[in-house]
């Protein structure tokens, strides 16, 4: 792999930035070179991004292209971009254009003949997926839902039809409205990741079921704060029940079937040991109680889930 000088080329670019989506630290050295080398950063607010200037010793001229005068900005930028000059768009977090103002601008710069240049970083969606182990395949990234309640129940039937994942974005006023949104649409025992406040002092990230989601909220009234990032799984993944080969019907399949949610925790399919295999040897020299407890601390799983798994796996033996 050949190593590029981090820095800008040639005049009359437009460079789309990806800016930390919380912790300022993940701003990496060439999005940082960039932005210290152009003429002009747009800034969805300018307010926010000159910290982020401040910060890295940028002395760029700051203008507004948000999304109430993204076309007025894109003009302005196009002819900067005429008289030669360099600029970066930027959102207030995350990458311009994705759920965020800046399609129009690059379209306007692309149309009139000049290089738009990506400079990758920070994804909120990314972010999440890595850590929440409920996607190994493809996703549907959707980003906000309708703000209407009836357009938003739509969509959401929509998207719970699919059959793979979807990503949502949400904000904090909403997120109490939307969690109970995607249970009615999608059913109680679809699996969901939260992200709140991604990459922030008050990062939570929370895997449970979506019927168990409301409540997970409305157990703390901090968490309606901060913005939010949604994973649902698609129909019929269960992270308990991953990596178990074709045909086989394990017990602890069995008893998600008898009822069980779970107890949603922030990494549900941790358990890399196998958790029948573990209880069923346990059960071989323990009490049932005394082995539920030896796998919990083992597995990482819910009390409720690996005692009913033991149940089942007694059960199964007569």
């Amino acid at each position: 792999m050949t190593e590029e000088r981090p820095g800008i080329g040639e005049v009359g670019t437009l460079y789309v930035v990806a800016t930390p989506i919380g912790h300022l630290s993940d701003l990496g050295v060439r999005a940082a070179e960039v932005l210290r080398e152009v003429d002009v950063v747009a800034a969805e607010d300018t307010r926010t991004s000159r910290v982020l200037l401040e910060r890295i010793g940028s002395h760029a001229r700051l203008m507004a292209a948000h999304r109430h005068n993204e076309r007025e900005a894109g003009t302005k930028i196009v002819a900067l971009l005429a008289e030669g000059r360099r600029v970066a768009l930027v959102s207030d977090a995350g990458t311009p254009a994705v759920s965020d103002p800046g399609a129009r601008i690059v379209a306007m710069a692309l149309q009139a003949g000049f290089r738009v240049v990506p400079i990758p970083g920070p994804s909120a969606p990314i972010a999440l997926l890595s850590a929440c182990g409920l996607v190994e395949g493809p996703f549907h990234f959707e980003g906000f839902l309708p703000t209407r309640a009836k357009a938003r129940d739509e969509r959401l039937a929509a998207l719970a039809r699919m059959p793979h994942a979807f990503v949502l974005f949400e904000a904090p006023h909403r997120i109490a409205q939307t969690l109970p949104a995607i249970a009615t649409a999608c059913g109680d025992a679809r699996w969901i990741a939260i992200g709140r406040e991604l990459t922030k002092r008050f990062e939570e990230v929370h895997v449970c079921r979506a019927g168990e989601a409301a409540a997970w909220l409305a157990a703390d009234p901090n968490r309606e704060r901060g913005e939010y990032v949604l994973v649902v799984a698609a129909s019929g993944h269960d992270p308990l029940r991953a990596g178990d080969g074709e045909g086989k019907q394990p017990a602890r399949a069995k008893a998600a079937e008898a009822g069980d949610s779970g107890e949603g925790t922030h990494a549900p399919a941790s358990a890399s040991v196998d958790a029948e295999s573990l209880l069923a040897a346990l059960l071989d020299e323990l009490p049932l109680s005394r082995a539920v407890k030896v796998a919990e601390r083992a597995t990482g799983l819910p009390h409720r889930t690996l005692y009913r798994l033991a149940l089942a796996i007694d059960a199964a033996r007569g």
